[in-house]
């Protein structure tokens, strides 16, 4: 796989337009993005359409930025799947963009997925355990259920709460544009 540090990637943006590919939700992209990229959704990413929107050629590199390069990893798996290989994976994501000082455009701050999950993780887990004490017994299980969600994201890296949460109209941008003001 290739990768490209942010630093490089901004002085090619600098010579010239570069395809540089968001993959974070809608919302984190609203809240800061680097200012070339464009928003397409890991959760909802289909790599021969960004290819054709994008005008993506052999010899023109597609370049994908995430928050901190996990997601953006992913997506270029799924690129390199699909049979589009010239594809870079930006180092240390939006977050390494940002710590470089390069230009972003900012917009409305949101809570973040993972934090989200961890309010609703909690919630649901105290909630269970106050039913099992008050109502029944047995809905200690709901209490039970959410720390075995817990411990199958941590071994598979892959969180349903995360891609129900992802999808709840808070964590979208309507008509697929995400303010930036």
């Amino acid at each position: 796989m290739q990768t490209i540090d942010v630093t490089e990637l901004a002085n090619k943006a600098a010579k010239g337009p570069v395809k540089l590919v968001d993959v974070r939700m809608p919302t984190e992209y609203r809240e800061v993005h680097a200012s070339a990229a464009q928003n397409f959704p890991l959760d909802s990413l289909d790599p021969q359409a960004i290819a054709s929107t994008l005008h993506a050629s052999a010899t023109d590199p597609l370049y994908v930025i995430c928050k901190s390069g996990g997601r953006s990893t992913k997506a270029v798996q799924q690129f390199l799947n699909a049979g589009i290989d010239n594809v870079v994976n930006v180092e240390g994501g939006t977050t390494a963009w940002v710590q470089a000082g390069l230009p972003v455009v900012r917009g409305q701050k949101t809570v973040s997925l993972e934090r989200q999950v961890r309010i609703l993780a909690g919630f649901l887990t105290l909630l269970g355990a106050v039913l099992g004490f008050f109502v029944h017994p047995y809905l200690i299980g709901l209490s039970a259920f959410i720390g075995a969600g817990l411990m199958f994201a941590g071994i598979t890296d892959s969180c349903g709460m995360g891609m129900m949460l992802s999808k709840m109209p808070w964590n979208r941008c309507h008509n697929g544009q995400c303010k930036t003001n």
